[in-house]
Parts: structure tokens; sequence; C-alpha cells
């Protein structure tokens, strides 16, 4: 590299991010599987996604969700992609509420392949991800050889242990 040309920043490096989403109400768009599919051309330079699957709720609501995951490239940090999340949410009709009530669209950022992140208001990786099938199993789908910065467990380890039924006492 010559003196002129510049090094690139971290801001500059592309890097990739899986990404939760989830709906469990009607939006402008349609049913929760209509809003998941809007959800991802908004987010912009997907490069894979997950089937769309069908949860059961966590928490007070009693609607079933829509879950899926994709894997975007962008050059925003974690924080920078957080704010845009959250924008995409609101434009989409989210409104701070009740927590686990029923949304047209849940984004959160799962991984990321610049490893661990933390600072006010975020975590990366999710702190809840590794409970979570209805995450593990579309994230097992498109990065099942991933491994969790964390705890250095393949995602196909992960959903593999939430899978397997616990034994009864």
């Amino acid at each position: 590299m010559s003196p002129a040309t510049p090094h690139p920043t971290i801001a500059e490096a592309t890097t990739t991010y899986a990404i939760a989403l989830g709906s469990n109400r009607r939006g402008r768009h349609g049913s929760p599987e209509r809003e998941i599919a809007a959800a991802l051309k908004a987010l912009g330079n997907v490069v894979a996604r997950s089937p769309t699957v069908a949860s059961a709720p966590l928490g007070p609501s009693n609607r079933r969700y829509a879950n899926a995951v994709a894997l975007i490239e962008t050059q925003e940090d974690p924080a920078a992609l957080l704010v845009r999340l959250k924008h995409i949410e609101r434009t989409f009709g989210r409104r701070p509420g009740r927590r686990w009530g029923s949304r047209v669209l849940d984004l959160d950022i799962i991984l990321w392949s610049g490893g661990a992140w933390s600072s006010p208001g975020l975590t990366v990786p999710h702190a809840a991800f590794r409970t979570r099938s209805f995450v593990l199993g579309p994230l097992a789908s498109l990065i099942p050889k991933w491994r969790d910065p964390l705890t250095g467990r393949t995602i196909r380890q992960l959903a593999q242990s939430v899978d397997r039924k616990r034994p009864r006492d």
C-alpha cells in the first residue's frame, strides 16, 4: 500500500451481522409473514435469509410469532446499526410499550463477525439467543459452523442443546 492509499478503518470494513426478525401483529404490509418480507427489503444488503418459522409467544402475548434470521453486510458498527434497526421498527409501526407485548416488527442484532460488543443499551451477541430455538433454528440453517464468541460453541451445537428434550424429574 502506498502512503497515499488510506488504510481501511473498522468503520469502513464490511462486517456481517445476523439479525433476528419477529412479528406477531398485522401491519401496513399485511400478515406477520408479510411484515417479515417487507422488513428484509428495508434492511438492505441481505446476503442470506432463513425460512420464516412460526413460534409460540414469550410473555403475556397470545399471538404466535413469525420469525426469521437474515445475514446482512454493512460498514456500520453495532451501535450505528442498532439506531437504524430501531428506525425501521418505528416506520413499521412499533411503539414503545409493554415488554413482551404484540408487535408489528422486532429486529435484534444476534451476532456480528467482529465478535463481542458491549455498550449502553446493546450487547452482542444477544444476551438470550442461546436459549431461543426460534432464533437458533433459523440461524443454524444459515451459519451452522459460526461460533458464539463467548462460549466457543457452534450455532449447530447451541441449536441442538436447546432442542434436546429435558429429562423429567
